[in-house]
């Protein structure tokens, strides 16, 4: 099974950035999607930004677009998310999954449709 690994949260002010990592092991496919999630306390998941496996292809969510930014590095086995302009609302767990792909420029979505997920990363924005 793939194990994914998060890294990057912490406490940043309003306006600020964090950089957040996905390291990826034991990956038994050739291809994958990346998403990344995220959970407030009392919230329901929501997502964020996902890529597809050729890096060319990303979506926002609209809460994010324009302040954060989806990357891949497939030799090292890593998705980063930059996030910048950060907004107390931005605070919560953020999560990376991945699935297997068919297609190099699939992005995937929805998260039902994800089958491996990290153990999340604290990201909290003071005001």
């Amino acid at each position: 099974q793939v194990q994914l690994v998060e890294s990057g949260g912490g406490l940043v002010q309003a306006g600020g950035s964090l950089r957040l990592s996905c390291a990826t092991s034991g990956r038994t496919f050739s291809s994958y999607t990346t998403g990344w999630f995220r959970q407030a306390p009392g919230k329901e998941r929501e997502f964020v930004a996902a890529i597809s496996w050729s890096g060319d292809y990303t979506y926002y969510a609209d809460s994010v677009k324009g302040r954060f930014t989806i990357s891949r590095d497939n030799a090292k086995n890593t998705v980063l998310l930059q996030m910048n302009s950060l907004k107390p609302e931005d605070t919560a767990v953020y999560y990376c999954a991945y699935e297997a792909v068919v297609y190099s420029s699939y992005v995937g979505r929805g998260a039902e449709e994800y089958e491996y997920w990290g153990q999340g990363t604290q990201v909290t924005v003071s005001s």
